[in-house]
């Protein structure tokens, strides 16, 4: 069966304009090719609405904010809008509880009212609703007035800060009793999942190979940003935050004074002054846009992902591993989530400890072009391609099973 010529409503808790490439958003382009997709922008508080007036973030959705008439963003795929609700009530920092609720009713009622509006305009019969991931909201789909035909949660991380888990906990375990079916990006959330919605199902992460492989281009110049770094390069691209081992991070750069470490990305404020970015051969180069990706890795001899080992990465299904074997880069990463060697293979370095890595390291920097391509038909075989359609089968055969007779 096949999931096509649908409208499908996907409320996300990333923006579409986020600085960098989400699952969320990357899924809703791509079933946007055969599909209609209504994509509902993570609202504006009005904290944000005031903090971010001079941005271009802000322009962009300036027109929309409060106008039913004009509501959405066309995008230059034809079939992908993106919806902008009116900002609504900053109301995370209440404590849980019946006043926190009460306002998160409000909260929701203006996200539903305008997602309502665009229906009606549309002339929108039916449709399929995500929820990606915006579990702050966990009842909205409840106050759509022209129920979905399925509902869908879309679990692509867990629940982590503070900022998340304060309310989060609670309304993401709503949400997910609430729906006809759930997909996460990990087993381990599938698992959890799987005791409150027993209609759950596992989707791995993927990656744009078509973008990381033009890390290949011998044309291509590697990144301004590494002009400073002498070679070795060890390089990770990606979010500076909790999920990062510092303190296997800081024996690898003991262990490997002839080697640089480059970070690259936006780094939490909670993690700007680790004593581990005090090392001599270690370099923040803050976020860079999505588009200069390839010409980041190919500045990187080796590619690493140094996350800790516990709970919480055992859920994690990071798309960065697979955004680095698209580029051909040798990969090292810890052993924070035993369900990557299935996909990987032999051709990422998965390692215990400091002494593995740095064992890791230096093996990889004695690539080969046999040891590349491995990685790249490994990279082949994880592509959004392949899990778009797994999605869409999953869409369509719980349609169908909702509906049959």
């Amino acid at each position: 069966m096949e999931l096509k010529n649908r409208h499908i409503v996907i409320f996300s808790q990333m923006q579409f304009d986020s600085r960098l490439e989400s699952t969320n958003y990357t899924m809703a382009k791509h079933l946007a090719k055969d599909n209609y997709v209504y994509y509902v922008d993570r609202p504006y508080t009005w904290k944000d609405y005031v903090q971010f007036k001079d941005t271009p973030g802000y322009q962009a959705r300036k027109p929309h904010f409060f106008s039913s008439a004009d509501s959405f963003i066309q995008t230059d795929i034809p079939n992908l809008k993106i919806i902008i609700s009116p900002p609504v009530p900053s109301i995370n920092s209440l404590p849980e509880g019946k006043i926190y609720r009460l306002a998160l009713k409000v909260n929701e009622w203006i996200v539903a009212n305008r997602l309502n509006k665009v229906i009606k305009n549309l002339g929108i019969t039916d449709y399929i609703f995500i929820n990606s991931y915006a579990f702050y909201y966990p009842t909205m789909h409840r106050l759509l007035k022209l129920q979905p035909l399925l509902k869908v949660y879309h679990c692509v991380d867990p629940l982590i800060e503070e900022y998340q888990t304060r309310h989060g906990l609670i309304s993401e375990d709503l949400l997910v009793k609430d729906m006809d079916m759930v997909i996460c990006t990990s087993k381990e959330l599938t698992n959890i999942k799987a005791k409150l919605n027993p209609v759950c199902y596992f989707v791995p992460n993927a990656a744009n190979i078509s973008h990381s492989q033009k890390a290949l281009d011998p044309q291509l110049p590697v990144a301004e940003i590494l002009a400073d770094v002498a070679k070795p390069i060890i390089g990770y691209f990606g979010n500076i935050e909790r999920r990062i081992d510092y303190d296997l991070l800081t024996d690898l750069l003991k262990q490997n004074p002839d080697k640089n470490f480059v970070f690259v990305g936006p780094v939490d404020i909670d993690y700007e002054n680790n004593p581990a970015f005090n090392a001599p051969n270690i370099f923040k180069k803050g976020s860079v846009p999505y588009n200069d990706l390839p010409a980041v890795l190919k500045g990187f001899d080796v590619a690493i992902i140094p996350f800790k080992k516990d709970d919480v990465s055992s859920s994690i299904f990071p798309l960065k591993l697979f955004e680095y074997l698209g580029s051909g880069r040798p990969v090292v990463i810890t052993d924070f989530n035993a369900d990557l060697e299935e996909f990987t293979g032999d051709t990422v370095h998965i390692c215990k400890n400091a002494g593995e890595f740095t064992a890791a390291i230096n093996l990889s920097l004695n690539d080969t072009p046999w040891l590349q391509q491995k990685r790249l038909n490994v990279a082949a075989q994880n592509t959004w391609e392949h899990r778009i359609k797994e999605i869409k089968d999953l869409l369509a055969t719980n349609l169908n099973n909702k509906h049959k007779g």
